[in-house]
């Protein structure tokens, strides 16, 4: 997994908490990275309907959904996540050994398994449910940044 699902997830909640359009500089302070990046991200949230985008002077991104009806799944679909991968497998496809020539698929298959566990649980939570952890016990959601 990439850290674009971290963005990607505090922007959607710090742009819900705003209630308003935001730069991408002013996302890009309160998530601690560079505007640059949040644009990158945006870009795939965007095309996936989740934000839009208006130029100018009060332009800038806005959130398009509910904070109650937007899971987290829909954010890393947007992405296109994976959240349990590998770069390497070990052992050799064509070797003459069960475990050498079956243990790249067997990884594999664990690792999709992963995924999907990671998934199911990313489609009961919420944007509201974030929002929820965060100003727990802290009074008006709206209130402080």
């Amino acid at each position: 997994m990439t850290s674009d699902f971290c963005i990607a997830v505090h922007a959607v909640v710090y742009l819900d908490h705003k209630g308003c359009s935001l730069s991408s500089e002013q996302l890009a302070d309160n998530i601690c990275t560079n505007a640059a990046r949040v644009r990158k991200v945006m870009a795939k949230l965007k095309a996936a309907g989740l934000i839009e985008t208006k130029e100018g002077i009060e332009g800038g991104y806005s959130f398009t959904g509910t904070a109650s009806g937007t899971t987290l799944a829909v954010i890393a679909c947007a992405l296109d996540v994976r959240f349990a991968e590998m770069n390497w497998f070990s052992g050799d496809p064509d070797k003459d050994c069960l475990v050498s020539s079956g243990m790249a698929g067997a990884m594999e298959s664990l690792t999709a398994e992963l995924d999907s566990s990671c998934m199911k649980l990313l489609e009961k939570k919420t944007i509201a449910d974030i929002e929820n952890q965060l100003f727990e016990n802290k009074g008006d959601r709206h209130g402080k940044v």
